[in-house]
C-alpha cells in the first residue's frame, strides 16, 4: 500500500469503498494497463493525423478477415435479455432511487458524461452502487420525504459506464502517478460488487465510452479477463455494451465487438458525442463536414441514418444487442402544450428505432419510460429483443457514413445563442459538482457541451455565415456571449453565481475560441476542480 495513495479528503463512508484490499486492485490494474493506455490515446492523434493527410476515413483492410467471417458474441445472461427501455443518469442517491424505480429493465449508472468527477462525486457514486447492489438504498430529504427501492415490481438492472480513458484520477496515485479514471471507477464497481450480484443472480454489467478503435476494446478485453481471474470470478462474467460515439469507431463495430466477443453484450448510437466526434474529427477537412444548427440534425439526416443502420445490422449479424439513443426531454409541470410536442418527437423516435431493428433505446427522465415500453412493445410484442432481424438489407460504405454535406439545414443566430446559452450554463453546472443538469427541459449531460464549443469552433474557424447574416467570428461569438450571459443572469436572479459563471465564460472561451482544438473540454475543466 506504500505505493498507492489516497490524496483527496475523507467521504461519508469512503472507508468502506477505499479498503487496503480495493486500493492494491486498483494499483495492480494501473500497474499493468495504465502504459499500454497511455500509447493508444497517443495512437488516436497519430491515427487522425494519418486521416488528414490521406483525405479519407476507412474501413482498416487489416481486419477484412474479420467482418467477413462468421462468429457471434457470447449469449446474453439472463436478466440482459430484454432491454427495451434504459434510464440513464448519475449516481446521486435520490435520482438513484428513482431510477431503479422507474420500470426501466436497465438503469445505466453514469460515472461518465452526467457525473462531475469531484472527488466527493466519485467515492458517494461508489457507496450508492455498494447500497443499490444490496438493495439497501434509502434517502431521507430535510422536509422529511423519503425516498426507498420498490418491493412491488422488479427494479432495473444496474449497468455502470465509467469514464473514458482520457480522463485521470488525480486523487488516487499509484507509484507518484494519477491513475486512470476509467480504471478507478471500474476497479471500485468490480471489486466490490461482482460477487454480490453473481449472488444476486445478476452480473457486473458496463458500459463503454469514447472508445476510438478496436485496440480500446482490446484493452479493456484485457483488463476483464485479468480482473476476474484477480478476484476468482468466472471468465465471461462481464458483460459490456460498447457507445459508439466517434466516427473512427463507426468504421470498427465488428472489430470492437471481436475483441470483446467473450464480455460483449451490444453496441449503442451516442448522438451527440458522435456529432460532436464527426466535427473534432473533421474540424479543419473543408466546408463539406461543417454541420447545420446542432438541434436541427437529426437521426434522419443521411449519415446519421447510415451510422444507426450500419450499427443495428453489424450487431444482431454478431448475436448482439443494438440500443438506440437518449431522450433527453423532461416533462414541464406547468406547460401541458410543450409537453405535447415533445412527447409526440419522443414517441416518434422511439418508434423509428423499433421499426429500424433497435432492441431497446434510452430515456433521461421516468416519465418517458412508458412511452419508450410503448413503442418497442408494439413490434417486440412477447418477444425480449429482435436480434433475429439481421438487417442484410442494409449495405453503408465509407462514402455514406461521410456524408456530412448532405445534412439539411444552416447555421442561425438563434443556433449560435442556444450553443452558447446552453454550454455556458452546463458548464457553470460541472463545475459546481452537477454533471446531469435541467436546461429548457433537456436534462443534459458533457456530451451536449462539447457538440455546442465544438460546433462554434468549426463555424469560427471555416467562417460559416449565418443565414440571413454575418459569418461567424471570435468577435461575433463574444458578443453573443455577453447578450447570453445577462439574459441567464436575468432568468436566473439570486441564484444566479457571478463567479461561477465569470469561470464558466474563460473555459468556455478557451474551448470555443482557441486557434488549438481542446480533445476534450472536460480535461481543463477537472483542472479547475478542487
Amino acid at each position: 500500500m506504500a505505493d498507492v495513495e489516497v490524496t483527496g479528503p475523507a467521504v461519508d463512508r469512503g472507508d468502506e469503498i477505499l479498503t487496503p484490499q480495493a486500493l492494491e486492485f486498483i494499483g495492480a490494474l494501473q500497474r499493468r494497463f495504465g502504459a499500454r493506455r497511455d500509447e493508444l490515446l497517443a495512437l488516436r492523434a497519430k491515427r487522425r493525423a494519418d486521416v488528414m493527410e490521406n483525405g479519407t476515413l476507412d474501413f482498416l483492410p487489416e481486419t477484412a478477415s474479420i467482418r467477413s467471417s462468421s462468429w457471434q458474441v457470447a449469449p446474453a445472461p439472463q436478466d440482459l435479455l430484454d432491454r427495451r427501455v434504459e434510464i440513464t443518469g448519475p449516481t446521486e442517491r435520490k435520482m438513484a432511487i428513482n431510477a431503479l424505480n422507474s420500470g426501466a429493465k436497465v438503469w445505466l449508472a453514469d460515472l461518465e458524461d452526467a457525473n462531475t468527477p469531484h472527488w466527493s462525486n466519485v467515492v458517494a457514486g461508489q457507496v450508492n452502487l455498494y447500497d443499490a447492489v444490496r438493495r439497501t438504498l434509502y434517502q431521507a430529504d430535510p422536509g422529511g420525504k423519503e425516498y426507498r427501492l420498490r418491493d412491488d415490481a422488479p427494479l432495473a438492472v444496474i449497468v455502470m459506464r465509467p469514464r473514458g480513458w482520457h480522463l485521470d484520477e488525480r486523487h488516487i496515485l499509484v507509484d507518484g502517478a494519477p491513475v486512470a479514471g476509467a480504471l478507478v471507477d471500474f476497479g471500485l464497481y468490480f471489486f466490490h460488487n461482482a460477487r454480490e450480484l453473481l449472488n444476486r443472480g445478476s452480473g457486473p454489467y458496463f458500459y463503454l465510452p469514447k472508445l476510438e478503435s478496436h485496440l480500446e476494446a482490446r484493452l479493456w478485453n484485457d483488463v476483464f479477463a485479468f480482473a476476474q481471474d484477480e478476484l476468482g470470478i468466472p471468465q465471461g462474467t462481464i458483460r459490456a455494451t460498447v457507445l459508439i460515439e466517434t466516427i473512427p469507431a463507426a468504421f470498427e463495430m465488428d472489430e470492437i465487438l471481436y475483441e470483446l466477443r467473450e464480455h460483449a453484450s451490444g453496441l449503442n448510437a451516442g448522438r451527440w458525442d458522435y456529432l460532436f466526434s464527426m466535427i473534432k474529427y473533421f474540424r479543419d477537412a473543408g466546408s463539406e463536414f461543417v454541420l447545420p444548427d446542432r438541434n436541427s440534425v437529426t437521426m434522419t439526416a443521411p449519415f446519421m441514418r447510415a451510422y444507426t443502420e450500419l450499427l443495428v445490422r453489424t450487431c444482431h449479424r454478431r448475436g448482439a444487442f443494438a440500443m438506440g439513443g437518449m431522450a433527453a426531454f423532461i416533462p414541464s409541470r406547468r406547460d401541458a402544450a410543450v409537453n405535447e410536442r415533445a412527447l409526440a418527437k419522443v414517441r416518434a423516435d422511439k418508434e423509428r428505432e423499433a421499426g429500424d431493428g433497435f432492441d431497446g433505446s434510452w430515456v433521461a427522465h421516468p416519465d418517458l419510460v412508458p412511452i419508450c415500453e410503448e413503442a418497442f412493445g408494439a413490434v417486440l410484442g412477447q418477444r425480449p429483443n429482435q436480434v433475429e432481424r439481421t438487417r442484410d438489407d442494409v449495405q453503408v460504405g465509407a462514402a455514406d457514413l461521410l456524408d456530412v454535406a448532405a445534412t439539411p439545414g444552416s447555421a442561425t443566430e438563434d443556433g449560435l445563442r442556444n450553443n452558447v446559452s446552453v454550454a455556458l450554463q452546463y458548464i457553470a453546472s460541472w463545475l459546481g459538482g452537477n454533471g446531469a443538469a435541467a436546461i429548457n427541459n433537456l436534462m443534459e449531460d458533457a456530451a451536449t457541451a462539447e457538440i455546442a464549443r465544438a460546433q462554434i469552433w468549426q463555424w469560427v474557424h471555416n467562417g460559416v455565415p449565418l443565414d440571413g447574416g454575418p459569418a461567424v467570428t471570435a468577435g461575433l461569438v463574444r458578443s453573443v456571449l455577453d447578450e447570453e450571459l445577462a439574459s441567464i443572469r436575468s432568468a436566473y436572479g439570486d441564484a444566479f453565481d457571478e463567479a461561477r459563471f465569470a469561470q464558466a465564460r474563460d473555459l468556455f472561451e478557451r474551448v470555443a475560441l482557441a486557434d488549438d482544438f481542446a480533445d476534450f473540454l472536460t480535461l481543463p475543466a477537472y483542472d479547475l476542480l478542487d
